[in-house]
């Protein structure tokens, strides 16, 4: 893959054209549903993708992000948005050990190539800055997203954050524990 640029964006970035070149299209086939006390994988295709809706509602989540103190990082490929990550400031949990990890996308046209697993590191490191022991992620459910973050060490989260769970049921809700 070509070189890939990583750093913080700014709330003046954050517009249309920012996504103009970034492709969310992801085609499932297979998802972790809940079953029981447990997890299984069941056949649920559909494709998740964006409209310019969906972006607008993205900016506005994004700006907030960083108007209320979080961060947003992002990477480029020849100057050119092909992934982002945003972590949202105030601590979750008992004991405020949470921080949200938000968002965590990478262009149709670049997965696979370890973009994401970079973007998760700057997250982790930005969350750590921050008091943060463990990252709180309600995950898509899809098989692929799943096995990204369970390769970077995520497992079931050991405390449940009701507005995610009852907002996007099908989600996983998983957590990753800071070194």
């Amino acid at each position: 893959m070509e070189h890939v640029t990583y750093r913080p964006l700014h709330e003046r970035e954050l517009n249309l054209s920012l996504f103009a070149s970034f492709q969310r299209r992801q085609v499932v086939g297979d998802c972790w549903r809940k079953a029981g006390h447990g997890w299984v994988i069941q056949s649920d295709p559909f494709i998740d993708d964006w409209d310019e809706g969906d972006y607008d509602f993205l900016i506005r989540c994004l700006v907030h992000t960083l108007q209320t103190g979080g961060a947003v990082f992002g990477a480029f490929v020849d100057e050119i948005l092909k992934g982002f990550t945003s972590v949202e400031a105030p601590p979750w949990g008992p004991r405020g050990e949470y921080r949200d990890l938000s968002s965590l996308h990478v262009s149709a046209d670049c997965r696979g190539h370890g973009m994401g697993t970079a973007l998760f590191r700057l997250a982790v490191g930005w969350a750590k800055e921050q008091g943060g022991e463990k990252l709180y992620i309600s995950s898509h459910s899809a098989a692929e997203t799943q096995a990204f973050y369970r390769g970077l060490g995520c497992v079931d989260a050991g405390w449940i954050h009701q507005e995610h769970a009852q907002k996007e049921p099908f989600d996983c809700q998983i957590e990753y524990t800071i070194p």
